[in-house]
């Protein structure tokens, strides 16, 4: 089932061009990565989803319906989002806050007390949100974006201000989630955090689609190579000097990297296990980070006008 299904879509602030052409489609249980410099058409994108705004040009369906029509009503219940900036009620305590937006979405308020457990705010239900850290309103914004257990849940930065220990429970929290059949679309800019939790990664640059797919697909795709450390008295094969650079020489221990073409390496390898000598040998495949840096390549920031009207 397509929870989410964008096609052509386009969205002009004032003559600005925000978004291009998008096509997208999310499928029951998938979470998606939605990366991109500031300006590159993210939050336009989840303000589409949302209903917030509408395209210029082209299609935006959720849960099968515009959600910018007044059918949708009862589809936003099953919504869920957290911004980047959260921000709530300082006088009111952080139970009054959830028990507000569970009133707002028409949900049991026995729901309240249950998630800020979940999120580890259980011991500060009582204070005012005021008194909060800066982790601790965000753990309070992921518990009201989990109100009522959405079945499409936006997320933009949500580790922001979260220890380690959090950050990982975090992830741990949405992968129990995505097998309960909730879709999640993740926006972040902690890029080596994510990238084993995605099931699919959107790298978006001035309003376009750069790249779309699994690591796999992207890897192949940017072709960039892979990167073999070599510990040991090694003496390489003639036809791998040419990917070799010593990095430093000490006694009878070298260590060598070598840069193969992922196309190459099972060959390389059953060559290298073979070699007398080696001690030691990590494999380093491009990572989400290598990926984002390659395909937006040195693409510029997108102009200041375009932040100001993706803001509004």
């Amino acid at each position: 089932m397509n929870i989410v299904e964008l096609e052509q879509v386009e969205k002009h602030y004032r003559g600005v061009h925000a978004l291009k052409g998008l096509n997208l489609v999310l499928k029951q249980g998938e979470i998606l990565g939605l990366f991109g410099h500031n300006g590159a058409g993210k939050t336009t994108t989840i303000k589409l989803i949302l209903g917030l705004i509408e395209s210029s040009r082209g299609k935006v369906s959720v849960f099968g319906v515009d959600p910018t029509r007044s059918e949708a009503r009862n589809q936003r219940r099953q919504l869920g989002f957290l911004q980047e900036n959260v921000s709530f009620y300082d006088q009111l305590t952080g139970l009054e806050v959830l028990n507000y937006f569970a009133r707002l979405k028409q949900i049991p308020k026995m729901q309240c007390l249950a998630l800020l457990d979940q999120v580890g705010l259980q011991h500060a239900e009582n204070r005012r949100v005021k008194t909060y850290s800066k982790g601790m309103r965000q753990r309070l914004g992921l518990a009201q974006a989990l109100l009522g257990e959405p079945k499409l849940l936006l997320l933009d930065e949500p580790t922001v201000g979260l220890d380690p220990i959090a950050t990982q429970d975090f992830y741990q929290r949405l992968k129990r989630l995505q097998e309960q059949g909730c879709t999640v679309v993740l926006c972040s800019h902690v890029l080596p955090g994510v990238e084993k939790y995605i099931d699919r990664a959107l790298i978006m640059g001035r309003g376009e689609l750069l790249a779309e797919g699994n690591l796999h697909d992207l890897r192949q795709h940017a072709n960039l190579p892979l990167s073999l450390q070599l510990q040991g008295d090694i003496q390489l094969p003639e036809a791998l000097h040419a990917y070799s650079m010593p990095r430093h020489a000490a006694a009878n221990r070298a260590e060598i990297n070598l840069q193969i073409p992922l196309q190459q390496k099972m060959p390389v390898l059953r060559s290298l296990m073979a070699l007398p000598g080696l001690e030691n040998l990590e494999l380093h495949l491009p990572t989400l980070e290598d990926l984002y840096t390659h395909f937006t390549g040195t693409m510029q920031l997108a102009p200041q006008e375009l932040l100001e009207a993706q803001r509004r």
